[in-house]
């Protein structure tokens, strides 16, 4: 299968599927000498781990990293670096009234039309257990990252129809949805176990912020910066839209309101969310994904069989009634993953 790959300079592979044995990345281009153990790692999949809240997966998966190769005594060697994670709570039988079934809003029926079979265990590489490779690489990235002083975080800043609007980001940390307002948090958690009891799921939008990044990164004129973040987000299942900076509401302004004017001290806005022309300005990056309902609902849904038969289908097994929070150190990850190769290809370009 082609498309497992992303990146030029610092590139990440992922493999492995939802109920096979185990699941993991290769990322090469690491340079040589960065400080890199698996408490490294461990930190960012014990973030995106199942279990951690009332309205996630039950699901128990530890999802211990296993640094195969690229480092030796502490240290990245320049090779490739093979991070391993083991499934260990798979229960492949809860899929198995599922074989001959298209499940709504799942990849099923795309997946049989492309190649012809499916793995309908979890729903293979499409599930979204698969980012736990994309998490373990972007911890990688973020060790680069921090070499140069560039911080990464997300946050919820919608979910279920709750809008986050008192930013304090001194209260993420303090709840379970990392939702910088206390207000919104509250309903937000009232929202999803409203969904848990009625056997729905719901959609949300997670924002991501990078902060020290340097100007100068990205590249004219197909790999702009922009443009790689966007396909980076885009290419989580779950998510169906991407924004930066003002995204949409540009499109309801003037110029006059839209430009971010200059000054001595440099910009006076953001509204560019730290991009200009695809390329970085220093200024805070900011981005926003929105995620959709999780697909697998224990609420009746009309769908076919392989042979286009006419099913009633209500999904069972152990899902998530949001992606929200588990999705945030997904963000992250790819996020990371992009800066660290637009880095590592500037920093050819300067010499």
């Amino acid at each position: 299968m082609a498309g497992n790959t992303f990146g030029v300079a610092f590139c990440v592979t992922t493999w492995g599927e939802s109920h096979g044995p185990a699941l993991g990345a290769v990322v090469d281009g690491c340079p040589p000498g960065l400080e890199l153990d698996e408490r490294d790692v461990q930190e960012w999949l014990d973030r995106r781990r199942p279990g951690r809240v009332r309205s996630s997966s039950p699901r128990r998966e530890d999802d211990r990293v296993e640094i195969l190769s690229g480092v030796f005594e502490g240290k990245t060697t320049g090779t490739p670096i093979a991070l391993l994670i083991r499934n260990r709570d798979a229960a492949s039988v809860d899929y198995e009234d599922l074989r001959n079934v298209f499940r709504p809003g799942h990849g099923d029926y795309t997946y049989s039309k492309k190649y012809g079979l499916r793995d309908h265990r979890g729903g293979g590489r499409a599930s979204g257990r698969e980012t736990v490779a994309r998490v373990a690489a972007g911890a990688v990235a973020a060790k680069i990252l921090a070499a140069r002083g560039v911080r990464v975080y997300a946050f919820t800043r919608e979910l279920g129809g709750v809008v986050a609007t008192d930013i304090r980001l001194r209260e993420m940390d303090r709840n379970d949805l990392r939702c910088p307002d206390p207000q919104a948090a509250f309903r937000m958690a009232e929202r999803l176990e409203e969904a848990r009891k009625d056997g729905d799921s719901l959609g949300g939008v997670v924002e991501i912020v990078v902060q020290g990044c340097p100007p100068g990164l990205g590249e004219p004129v197909f790999d702009k910066l922009d443009a790689d973040l966007a396909k980076a987000l885009m290419g989580i299942g779950t998510v169906k839209g991407v924004e930066i900076g003002a995204g949409f509401d540009a499109a309801r302004m003037a110029g006059s309101q839209c430009n971010d004017a200059l000054g001595p001290d440099g910009f006076r806005t953001n509204r560019a969310g730290g991009i200009l022309a695809g390329i970085s300005s220093g200024q805070d990056i900011v981005l926003r994904a929105a995620c959709k309902p999780i697909p697998s609902i224990g609420k009746g849904q009309e769908t076919v069989d392989v042979s286009g038969n006419p099913v009633q289908l209500a999904v069972r097994g152990r899902h998530d009634v949001c992606v929200i929070p588990r999705i945030l150190p997904v963000c992250e990850a790819m996020v990371s993953i992009v800066l660290a190769d637009h880095l590592l290809r500037q920093r050819a370009i300067e010499g």
